[in-house]
């Protein structure tokens, strides 16, 4: 049960980004909830990012990941059934990921087993931040599972795809054949941007995008 005042944020969300009441907004959470997804390379993490400067807590689906993988259940589940990603009593994360974007098999196992384990670790991280009138739900997955149903607006971050498989490629330091079969086991970047209530592009520098997020928060805000 969610309880606490909560503090305003300097800048109100507008009426006509809710579109959920409690009941029907992911996992119950009492504010609305803006979707923050896109492809792989898109710049996603920056804008995250120029969220949390402008004051708006945001949830890190990455990170709840990160944090289900510390239990002793994930190691279990990784040993079991993909034991060349166990080094030295651990999860090697780099094999983990090949193996995972080897088949769309493998990547869907891991993927329900992740995301059975998320409203847990989505409340927790909720309850830990002040509580605002809204929050940013970072979350790769948002479509491909579904989850934008159950959130009050998304918002995609968008680079065509010739220039994710470039940065993913410099990022990474990974072959341009690797980079490809990641970003073929994603939902096309037009797709999603096209299912997207908003978008802000990543075409250049951060300055741009810096620019791009002023006017995204303009027409999010009042």
């Amino acid at each position: 049960m969610f309880t606490g005042t909560r503090p305003r944020l300097m800048k109100k969300l507008k009426n006509n980004w809710i579109t959920k009441d409690k009941g029907n907004r992911l996992y119950e959470i009492p504010v609305p909830i803006l979707g923050l997804t896109g492809g792989i390379a898109t710049g996603k993490t920056t804008v995250a990012q120029m969220f949390r400067d402008a004051g708006v807590p945001v949830i890190d689906a990455d990170k709840l990941v990160k944090s289900i993988y510390q239990k002793r259940s994930s190691y279990e589940f990784v040993l079991m059934n993909f034991p060349e990603a166990i080094t030295e009593n651990d999860i090697h994360f780099k094999k983990l990921r090949e193996v995972a974007f080897t088949t769309a098999e493998n990547q869907l196992m891991i993927e329900t087993f992740i995301y059975s384990q998320m409203p847990e670790a989505f409340k927790e991280a909720y309850l830990s931040h002040p509580q605002h009138d809204y929050i940013v739900y970072d979350v790769p997955l948002l479509f491909e599972k579904n989850l934008n149903v159950k959130i009050d607006t998304s918002i995609c971050t968008y680079a065509p795809r010739s220039t994710q498989l470039e940065r993913l490629v410099k990022r990474d330091q990974i072959t341009v054949d690797l980079a490809e079969k990641i970003l073929s086991r994603q939902m096309d970047i037009e797709e999603k941007k096209k299912k997207s209530d908003l978008f802000i592009e990543n075409l250049s520098d951060l300055a741009s995008l810096k620019n791009n997020f002023d006017q995204l928060l303009t027409t999010l805000t009042e």
